[in-house]
């Protein structure tokens, strides 16, 4: 937990920054320009990692015609879009609070989206869903829907996509891979033949365990300590062993020509905001949007309340200063993102640790915000970054956003059925649509069995309709045709 600055006197204008002082409210709410430059620093380390598992996350998967994304021009474009969305954040919205490529909607955009249509497609999809969250904020429909979906199915769903991300760092890394052809008794295996081998797992296996050992020690930054570390073994061991430059699978980590490059910004504007029409149907781009939206629309809210109350800002009814200009900004970012093919961006829960190092306005996020756009000269460092070294940052992930678990009630089977297909279904069929609309589904048979239909919001009524469809798209385009 950040530690909490609980005076809340206004401390001393700043000397000679007068206008600074007064637009950011640094005197004002307690602060000052050392704590919130501290704070800037401190949320960019923590967060740094997204420079290199976007990369590897977009970068590894393919679309429907087999075309890949190059590493390079996705750490230019999440660098980029993290910088000009974090200061935009800080100067509009005047919150110590990050933006960046979110972790969960990059993986429905590279493994639930893609495979159905191509990388441009997809990130126009990206665009409108950030269309669209920027019009439901305008409309106060935002708060509508987030009223519509039970609290436990949105933990639910936060789990699910934890377990998901996790799966695809095990198999990424090499540690579990699929059983070739049709034998066998189950679908997955330990390593590549029943077993461990190879240098490659080895770095991961240390990636992990390092990775275990800085969070429980509950060191600042610990993911991005464990990708460099883990980058830096993988370097030392590809140096001295024979091995093969394709066990490491798509980045092979041998150090870079140059540290600074000039930024590759050949991905921004490659996306296409209707082609994904002429795709797939219409239903399946409705519920592959409302997906992108729902995992977007509810970490931004959590993540905002969260980080506002722990540096001191919300008022007496518990509400975020500035909410409407701070949900325009995120939602701007979900679509900026989609434009520049580094997926949806969003708040990021990290920010708490720039709160933790004092951080209580908007200047902080200036701080982050320049050091991303630094970062832009640095991408050569993010393409040496093996999956293995990276993977054990999803593991992480997995298991924060697995820790929301425990708020579910489990003793109501009207809650814990929708929760668990939800979360099962989503590593398990390998898709994060599949679990939600099997949640949803069943949320709404379970409470009309019960007599309690009435407790059903009419938008979650006509979402698990759509998800009927979905699921039933192959017997009803039969059954029309």
């Amino acid at each position: 937990m950040a530690r909490q600055i609980t005076d809340k006197s206004p401390a001393p204008p700043l000397p000679g920054l007068p206008l600074l002082d007064r637009y950011f409210r640094i005197s004002e709410r307690g602060s000052t320009l050392g704590r919130e430059v501290r704070g800037g620093f401190a949320t960019f380390f923590t967060m740094a990692y997204i420079l290199v598992l976007n990369p590897i996350i977009l970068g590894g998967a393919k679309d429907k015609f087999g075309e890949q994304l190059s590493g390079t021009q996705l750490a230019t474009s999440t660098a980029l879009v993290a910088a000009v969305m974090t200061v935009l954040m800080g100067i509009g919205g005047n919150l110590p609070l990050a933006l960046a490529a979110g972790l969960g909607l990059n993986a429905v955009v590279a493994f639930q989206i893609a495979p159905q249509m191509s990388w441009a497609d997809a990130m126009g999809l990206v665009v409108l869903e950030g269309l669209i969250i920027c019009a439901l904020v305008v409309t106060g429909l935002r708060e509508a829907v987030m009223h519509a979906i039970p609290q436990a199915l949105k933990q639910a769903i936060s789990v699910g996509i934890g377990l998901f991300i996790a799966f695809i760092g095990f198999i990424d890394a090499g540690f579990v891979s699929r059983i070739p052809g049709p034998t066998g008794s189950t679908p997955v295996q330990l390593g590549s033949d029943g077993r461990l081998s190879g240098w490659p797992v080895v770095v991961f296996c240390v990636g992990v365990l390092l990775t275990i050992a800085l969070m429980a020690r509950k060191a600042k930054g610990a993911l991005l300590i464990s990708i460099v570390v883990s980058t830096v073994l993988a370097i030392v061991i590809n140096e001295i062993a024979d091995i093969r430059p394709e066990a490491w699978g798509l980045t092979v980590p041998t150090l870079p020509d140059s540290v600074v490059d000039t930024p590759d910004f050949g991905l921004l504007g490659s996306f296409s905001l209707f082609g994904a029409f002429q795709q797939v149907g219409v239903v399946t781009i409705v519920l592959l949007i409302f997906t992108l939206i729902l995992s977007d629309f509810f970490d931004t809210m959590g993540t905002v309340v969260g980080v506002s109350n722990e540096a001191g800002l919300l008022d007496a009814e518990g509400r975020v200063p500035g909410l409407g200009r701070v949900l325009l900004i995120d939602g701007a970012a979900a679509a900026l993102g989609g434009a520049a093919s580094a997926s949806s961006n969003t708040s990021y829960i990290e920010s708490a640790a720039g709160v933790g190092e004092g951080a209580r306005t908007g200047f902080a996020s200036v701080v982050t915000g320049a050091l991303f756009g630094l970062a832009l000269f640095l991408t050569p460092l993010a393409t040496v970054v093996p999956a293995q070294a990276a993977a054990p940052a999803l593991i992480a992930v997995g298991f924060l956003l697995m820790s929301q678990v425990r708020s579910i009630d489990w003793e109501r089977i009207d809650i814990a059925v929708p929760a668990f297909l939800t979360i099962a279904l989503m590593p398990f069929s390998y898709s994060i649509s599949n679990g939600i609309g099997a949640g949803f589904i069943s949320y709404v048979v379970i409470k009309m069995v019960l007599g309690k239909a009435r407790e059903v919001h009419w938008l979650l009524w006509g979402t698990a309709a759509l998800f009927v469809v979905y699921f039933a798209i192959d017997p009803l385009e039969r059954l029309l045709t």
